[in-house]
């Protein structure tokens, strides 16, 4: 882990400016998730406060909603098990980092996959069929994992605080 962020390491200068600013979205996602969250054990992720949602489910939703977000990304519905694993979030599992991390480096390799003449293709999202495209997926994955991995972080550092506070 370095001090700089992805995007300012010089890396993937031979992709295309949409994939190298989503990989370095995903790979700063990665890097976080594991210095905020490595440290708490299982029930520290699992742990809720204040009606936020615990870390472990922000985990989970990360690594499932990037398997959904880049199967419309794809060109795929979704599967009877993509559909059970977004009602299942919520439900404790053994390792959510794990799963997490796991969940990233498996949306990367199906980052690499596309190319710039990708990006435009219309895609579809949803029962609804709302219309987008290609690049805007991609997009909107990079987005969504940042939103989410600062939930992430933020409610780790609050049980941490909290544990730390009950441990003195």
């Amino acid at each position: 882990m370095s001090n700089i962020e992805p995007w300012l390491r010089g890396t993937h200068t031979d992709l295309d400016p949409t994939r190298r600013a989503v990989l370095h979205a995903l790979e700063l996602a990665q890097e976080d998730l594991q210095r905020w969250c490595a440290p708490l054990d299982t029930t520290q992720l699992e742990a809720s406060a204040y009606n936020l949602p615990s870390t472990a489910i922000q985990l989970r939703h990360i690594a499932r909603s990037l398997d959904r977000l880049m199967a419309y990304a794809e060109g795929k519905a979704l599967t009877e098990a993509q559909l059970q694993a977004l009602k299942s979030e919520h439900i404790a599992t053994e390792d959510p980092l794990y799963e997490c991390l796991t969940g990233i480096d498996q949306a990367i390799q199906r980052l690499l996959t596309f190319t710039p003449e990708d990006f435009e293709k219309p895609r579809t999202v949803g029962r609804a069929a709302l219309p987008t495209t290609v690049a805007s997926l991609l997009i909107h994955i990079a987005e969504h994992t940042q939103r989410h991995v600062g939930q992430a972080i933020t409610t780790a550092k609050l049980i941490q605080a909290l544990h730390e506070a009950e441990a003195s």
